[in-house]
């Protein structure tokens, strides 16, 4: 007699085999990023692997093909190892070598922000959105921190988003091109890293000869500095907070050559740029057409103005120009890093002054929004009825 009893329903099985993973298709999308990169790296294209996958991610995004951004866990370890590969810069001798510059950096710090909070104040005018949206926007430093305040200081988060991403994007497309013209007509100088250039192989993922101790010691940096910067409720705390137990490890000296090197920092390096390509969708531009041309009006001025502080900062301190452009440059600190390293600047000076900013615009940026949203009402972003209509 023939069973009655119902049989599973293989639905379910099916479901498994036919849709992939998101995990897996974001593996696919990396290592898709990793191969752009590596044939950049053939042609010669500067900062190869950070500029080849911000490309990929973009036209991914715009194409429909990513619908979200890249995984959290991978976000999170980019910062972390960006942060670690930034405090392994700072040592000792690096540092000294910055303090004669502590005054022209500290001045060019703040004219970059009073510069950034000008334009703002055109764009507030012209693009007729709030000025809250509009210095949010402009500010350069802390992409990630200024979009998590956006809503408490009353500033449209999606304009916000749109424009601090632009900004970084164009940054991290036009910097490494920029700083390849600036050094090409002169040798290439070391890049000042405590065993950069040791070790190409595939195996070889950190500076130190032991590889295995390396990486557990840039783990330990890593995981510690991510739970302090949390801890401590610093700025970008994934980025910052091992950016500081790395450099605590470096100036001891008790944790040598934890620094990723060769295939890591690749990977890392194109981590950082599909984290920015991917955040480009189709929806997002239409929805910002009509203040599009005034915000890349207003970041252009930005750009020039800080090139122009580069050359001062340059001519006083006798830096190198490709040096104080990477320094000065209103771009995300993690594709002006990749952008140095490719470059073999002065990674020690260009962290030191990116970072610095990133400090000072976190905490001072709250109180000028309070300032200009106090002298008198705001209209609304223009943003908000093209979001309403798509």
């Amino acid at each position: 007699m023939p069973s009655t009893a119902p049989k599973p329903a293989p639905q379910v099985s099916e479901l498994r085999v036919s849709r992939p993973a998101p995990v897996g298709r974001w593996v696919l999308i990396i290592a898709g990023g990793y191969a752009a990169g590596l044939t950049a790296s053939a042609f010669g294209v500067p900062a190869p692997y950070l500029l080849a996958s911000l490309l990929a991610g973009a036209a991914l995004a715009l194409c429909g093909v990513v619908r979200d951004r890249l995984p959290a866990p991978a976000g999170r370890a980019s910062q972390a190892l960006v942060g670690a590969l930034m405090g392994s810069y700072l040592t000792p001798a690096a540092l000294v070598s910055a303090a004669p510059v502590a005054l022209p950096m500290t001045v060019a710090t703040a004219a970059t922000i009073a510069l950034s909070v000008g334009a703002a104040w055109l764009l507030a005018r012209r693009g007729r959105i709030s000025r809250p949206s509009a210095v949010l926007g402009m500010v350069p430093g802390g992409s990630a921190a200024i979009v998590t305040c956006a809503d408490e200081l009353n500033a449209d988060v999606r304009l916000v988003a749109f424009t601090q991403y632009l900004r970084v994007g164009l940054v991290a497309t036009t910097a490494p091109l920029a700083a390849h013209w600036m050094t090409s007509g002169r040798p290439s100088a070391a890049s000042g890293h405590p065993g950069g250039g040791a070790g190409t192989g595939l195996l070889h993922l950190v500076a130190g000869a032991d590889q295995l101790s390396g990486l557990l010691a840039l783990a330990a940096v890593c995981v510690a500095g991510s739970w302090a910067g949390r801890r401590l409720r610093l700025p970008t705390p994934m980025l910052i907070g091992p950016m500081l137990v790395a450099l605590a490890a470096t100036l001891s000296g008790a944790v040598p050559g934890f620094a990723p090197v060769g295939v890591l920092q690749n990977i890392v390096f194109v981590l950082v740029g599909l984290d920015v390509g991917v955040r480009f969708t189709r929806q997002t531009l239409i929805s910002v057409r009509r203040l599009l041309a005034p915000i890349l009006v207003c970041m252009t001025v930005v750009c020039l103005g800080c090139a122009g502080m580069a050359w001062v900062f340059a001519g006083l301190t006798g830096t190198p120009f490709t040096d104080a452009y990477l320094a000065t440059t209103p771009g995300g600190i993690n594709a002006v890093l990749a952008t140095a390293v490719s470059s073999h600047a002065d990674v020690a000076l260009v962290s030191t002054v990116q970072s610095l900013r990133l400090l000072v615009v976190v905490l001072v940026t709250p109180l000028i929004i309070r300032q200009l949203a106090a002298s008198r009402p705001q209209p609304p972003s223009r943003v908000d009825g093209d979001m309403a209509r798509t």
